[in-house]
């Protein structure tokens, strides 16, 4: 993988005299794109050539979910399209809790396989894994006791 400082080196080591009119070439990053969010939770996900590692805000998959549910459902969209041990997935997370970021994880893995290969999108629609699930956290009615809760009506 390459070093994300690699184009600053680069760049000052064509400042130098001794390399004045040389033009560096630096190999782009070869990675697919997918944004997933759920509830309040959003999630980036960069899909790159690898072995399989999938990295969450810098840690492990194992590492950052502890729940078995959530650790599968970020799996799913691999597993359907037997790309598992394909990728190297870095993802950037944040708002909400565990089970809203799984669930943006999930989608956002699934678009960018739909980035990857437009072939994969049958079977992830298939399964429902690109749509967004709208479902969020009501808010609370002023002069009342929730969203949904409400003071107890009296007759008399």
């Amino acid at each position: 993988m390459l070093d994300p400082n690699i184009r600053t080196r680069l760049r000052s080591q064509c400042r130098s005299p001794s390399m004045k009119g040389i033009q560096l070439q630096v190999p782009a990053l070869v990675q697919n794109l997918g944004t997933g969010r759920r509830k309040t939770s959003v999630a980036r996900v960069f899909l790159r050539p690898g072995g399989g590692d999938i990295k969450i805000n810098g840690r492990t998959l194992e590492h950052y979910f502890s729940a078995a549910a959530s650790k599968a459902m970020v799996r799913q969209p691999l597993l359907a399209t037997e790309t598992a041990d394909k990728f190297d997935i870095y993802i950037t997370t944040k708002g909400g809790g565990y089970t809203g970021q799984a669930g943006a994880i999930r989608l956002g893995i699934a678009r960018a396989l739909c980035d990857f290969n437009i072939e994969l999108r049958g079977k992830l629609k298939q399964l429902g894994m690109l749509t967004r699930d709208p479902r969020a956290h009501e808010r609370k009615k002023y002069g009342q006791k929730g969203a949904r809760k409400r003071f107890q009506f009296s007759k008399r």
